[in-house]
């Protein structure tokens, strides 16, 4: 009957301790303590029980030692010899006494509650496991399914945790939707007492980091570093990388080919804009990089105050700077500067008219970023090459941005693509370019050519 009711009950535990993922070994220690629990809730402080529980045979053995006495004075420790002669006529007084105990003996009360505590050591075991399994996969990329979306935070279902994204680390401009599968970055693990909180993250720079990883895999494997990132999640990233070998372009291999590795990683983002730039231990080409797209003229460096004077053509200065300061901001974050813009007519105190800097910006930007930056600065900041009149009307196509097209001012380009043409193929009517207000008439004819050519070409 002893074995029945142990069996049933070791039964019932490793049950419980198969769902909650906790190793045989462990749950027989477990099993041995709430044993002696009970033993110290019925029979007091005493040291004359063993527990030995047999998982492979259901088993759970109680054993109780006596000394075996003339009179007993304390039956728990005691037993007296003619009791103990009935079981074993050999024994004598002094000898001890082997007693199996029931643990149906210990009664209902006691055994649910040696329940409840199991329950409760395989949760807290359960929350170590987890802690401790998350701990060790943080900085980790994971795909799991939204569960549940809040206001502030969004749970997502992975493996056998929850997971928790909070606002904060949520791209803004993404909306989620209930039982879709989203990626995200093992964050960090937190301890609390109601389980592991582990957090995850999309606007993490380690989450572009990691899907650099992924696509590139020059960059697993080290031969392209990943040195810096400023990101604006949803908007815009700036990513300075730098090859370990220099027969590999370290910008054209995150690139891809037909730049199949970056439209991956920006697909994924939401459509955040990637500005890649090969990395620099030289401050001052590494922060004309930087500046990117903008081109500037010079660049002044004060590496003790960690601070930096960016010299740029007047109709650049909108392009430094960037919508609300996020091109300047992005380019002080990556490059640990605290940079500042001055225009170079505020510089040499000879302020021009738009007209006259765009009829004269292709003379003098090529004299200025040739006195100031050396030829291969200028290959790595734009990575296109000026083409030829000639190669440039074989080239031209309707996808052909407008701000590529050579004669075309950058403040020109800009000004075109406020008004909705960015490519040649969104131009329709002539005479909507000629309404841009702010072109200089050497642009605007540029542009009426080139595009005049492209449709004869057709």
């Amino acid at each position: 009957m002893a074995a029945d009711h142990s069996s049933e009950m070791v039964e019932a535990f490793t049950q419980i301790a198969k769902e909650k993922n906790i190793e045989k070994d462990e749950l027989n220690l477990i099993i041995e303590e709430i044993f002696k629990m009970m033993i110290k809730k019925k029979y007091g402080e005493k040291e004359n029980f063993d527990v030995i529980v047999n998982l492979d045979k259901a088993a759970i053995e109680i054993y109780q030692t006596k000394t075996v006495v003339e009179e007993v004075e304390d039956p728990i420790t005691q037993i007296s010899v003619d009791s103990a002669k009935k079981v074993e006529p050999d024994m004598e007084i002094g000898d001890d006494f082997i007693e199996v105990i029931d643990p149906a003996t210990f009664g209902r009360r006691l055994i649910i509650s040696a329940r409840q505590t199991l329950n409760q050591r395989i949760r807290d075991i359960e929350r170590k496991l987890l802690f401790d399994e998350f701990s060790n996969r943080v900085g980790e990329i994971i795909v799991g399914e939204i569960r549940q979306i809040n206001r502030n935070e969004i749970f997502v279902s992975f493996e056998r945790a929850e997971l928790i994204m909070p606002k904060a680390q949520q791209i803004a401009n993404e909306r989620y939707k209930r039982g879709e599968t989203v990626r995200a970055l093992i964050k960090e693990v937190v301890d609390d007492p109601r389980g592991p909180r582990i957090v995850v993250s999309r606007s993490e720079p380690m989450f572009l980091m990691r899907l650099f990883e992924n696509e590139v895999p020059e960059i697993y494997d080290g031969i392209i570093e990943i040195k810096a990132i400023a990101r604006d999640p949803g908007e815009r990233t700036k990513i300075a990388v730098y090859s370990n070998d220099k027969r590999i372009d370290a910008v054209g291999a995150c690139v891809g080919m037909k730049g199949v590795r970056i439209q991956a990683i920006v697909k994924e983002l939401n459509n955040e804009k990637i500005d890649i730039i090969s990395w620099s231990s030289d401050p001052e080409i590494l922060i004309s990089r930087a500046l990117s797209p903008a081109k500037p003229l010079r660049i002044e460096v004060d590496q003790t105050e960690k601070k930096a004077l960016a010299v740029i053509n007047d109709d650049e200065m909108s392009i430094a700077v960037g919508r609300f300061g996020q091109n300047i901001n992005l380019a002080s974050r990556l490059t640990g500067y605290q940079i500042e813009t001055i225009k170079y007519s505020e510089l040499s105190g000879t302020p021009e008219s738009e007209e006259e800097k765009d009829d004269e910006q292709e003379a003098t930007e090529a004299v200025s970023v040739e006195e100031v930056l050396t030829e291969e600065v200028a290959t790595e900041e734009t990575k296109t090459a000026k083409i030829t009149d000639t190669e440039e009307e074989a080239a031209v196509t309707e996808e052909t941005l407008i701000n590529d097209i050579k004669g075309v001012s950058k403040a020109a380009a800009e000004i075109f693509a406020e008004k909705g043409f960015v490519k040649l193929g969104d131009i329709n009517d002539i005479e909507e370019l000629r309404k841009a207000e702010g072109v200089s008439e050497k642009s605007l004819n540029k542009l009426i050519s080139t595009h005049s050519k492209l449709q004869t070409k057709e």
